[in-house]
């Protein structure tokens, strides 16, 4: 059995809590000090985070503003992540269009 820590996706940093379902800092340490939440000390680049469960975070959202704030925070964060993606794709394809188009010009076609 994989632990919840390593599982992808299943944690997240306290920053990207308050981001995606617009927790403070206060209410994550409060959580946390009321042992709501279990957290992890990481850094990346030398500046240190906490990494949370993101069930527990789930959680914390649901019983705080209630269940249907949850599910609109969370289509909000996937309408999000499509979009940026989207957006990469949008790039990419106008790279390869590109090279497309010179290699056909180069090709006399």
């Amino acid at each position: 059995m994989t632990s919840e820590w390593t599982r992808k996706g299943a944690t997240l940093s306290d920053k990207s809590a308050r981001q995606e379902f617009s927790l403070s800092q206060e209410e994550i340490e409060a959580a946390i000090r009321g042992g709501k939440l279990q957290y992890r000390v990481n850094s990346a680049h030398g500046n240190p985070y906490l990494r949370l469960l993101r069930g527990e975070v789930e959680a914390l959202v649901r019983k705080k503003s209630g269940k249907q704030h949850l599910h609109t925070k969370k289509l909000e964060k996937e309408l999000a992540d499509l979009t940026k993606e989207a957006r990469k794709l949008k790039a990419r394809l106008k790279v390869i269009e590109k090279r497309r188009a010179e290699l056909q010009e180069e090709l006399g076609g």
